[in-house]
């Protein structure tokens, strides 16, 4: 069977290529795939417990099965956003991933509503330095229909858990520099506190499970920024056989 496989982030750097067509035989699973390049590549084989892995542009445990002409993507821990590159608008929800820059005051007047009483805007934005050393600028990239999807998820679960009424959400790609925003959350209540906890949650999901990964450059250098995976996303297991 062949199989396309995708390689963000770091683990781009580390097999050479952004894309390989794999050849893996009937009843295959996603962990043999991975295993084939963890004993390729050494240093992929260092991150298996970091690492998750999506089949057709959906997460998938480790131990579902191939199908042949799949599109199976490897990602390393996320590192978490004019005309969108990409978007949902449903009901209560809108997600976008744009190369612009963000507008979050357009954001805000498109989600709120009459009997809205609080608007919270939350925007991360770039800083000049990490660790001490001086950040020039950054570069994001995702993958781009999961990513997408997530953060639609991401959404609906804030107005299901919250007592919000709409929710955007939109991260930027590509290269940013000190002082642009990467990530606006925008939410709208008819009071502040669930606002408040809704921006929040949504934050905090968004590092974790949204398939973004930014590299950072510094005036001396530059590195992948290490990030982590939501605890119910299924990665590769190291101790795990082919």
């Amino acid at each position: 069977m062949r199989i396309r496989v995708l390689f963000f982030g770091q683990l781009r750097d580390i097999v050479g290529t952004d894309c390989d067509m794999a050849q893996v035989v009937p009843g295959a699973s996603l962990e043999n795939l991975f295993q084939g390049y963890a004993e390729r590549f050494p240093r992929l084989a260092a991150m298996a417990g970091s690492v998750a892995m999506a089949r057709n542009q959906r997460f998938a445990p480790r131990t579902e099965a191939l199908e042949d002409g799949d599109e199976v993507a490897l990602m390393p821990p996320v590192s978490g956003g004019a005309g969108w590159l990409a978007s949902i608008d449903e009901e209560g929800v809108f997600a976008a991933l744009t190369r612009d820059p963000i507008d979050s005051a357009a954001l805000a007047r498109r989600v709120q509503g009459n009997g809205d009483g609080a608007v919270i805007v939350f925007e991360g934005v770039v800083r000049d330095n990490t660790g001490g050393r001086t950040t020039v600028y950054l570069d994001y990239e995702c993958y781009v229909p999961l990513a997408l999807r997530q953060m639609a998820r991401i959404g609906q679960d804030v107005l299901d858990r919250f007592d919000v009424h709409r929710v955007a959400i939109v991260h930027r790609i590509g290269r940013l520099q000190v002082r642009e925003a990467s990530v606006s959350i925008v939410v709208a209540s008819a009071h502040r506190h669930p606002a408040y906890e809704a921006s929040l949650a949504a934050i905090n999901d968004v590092k974790r499970g949204v398939p973004v990964w930014k590299k950072e450059h510094f005036a001396d250098g530059e590195v992948w920024v290490e990030g982590q995976w939501d605890e119910s996303l299924a990665r590769y297991s190291a101790a795990a056989s082919p």
